[in-house]
């Protein structure tokens, strides 16, 4: 059974930053989803393992940087310049037989961690 351990979440004020790991089990498409309370699940970012093309949510771009490491199978999130909007659960999300087309649509992932708590306060 595939199984995705998120780390890193935590509590930073605003400004600050955090960076958030995702140990998957080699799968071809990776995404970072958030949900805050009273809110639906949304994507933030995702990345294509195979080529390595990245895709961001508007509400990111240009703060959140999504990369990975091969070797260690593990997908980073490195969240900057961090508001109190991006206070939500943090889930990471896999696919493993398919690319990222539709990299948002959470029902087309197969795979979920249990999710990591950020918190960023004003």
């Amino acid at each position: 059974q595939v199984q995705l351990a998120e780390s890193g979440g935590g509590s930073v004020q605003a400004g600050g930053s955090l960076r958030l790991s995702c140990a998957t089990s080699g799968d071809n498409c990776v995404g970072w989803f958030r949900q805050a309370p009273g809110k639906e699940r949304e994507g933030v970012a995702a990345i294509y393992t195979a080529g390595g093309s990245t895709y961001y949510a508007d509400s990111v771009k240009g703060r959140f940087t999504i990369s990975q490491d091969n070797a260690k199978n593990t997908v980073y999130l490195q969240m900057n310049s961090l508001k109190p909007e991006d206070t939500a659960m943090y889930y990471c999300a896999a696919r493993r037989f398919t690319n990222c087309w539709v990299w948002s649509a959470a029902q087309r992932y197969n795979y979920w961690g249990q999710g990591t708590q950020v918190t960023v306060s004003s």
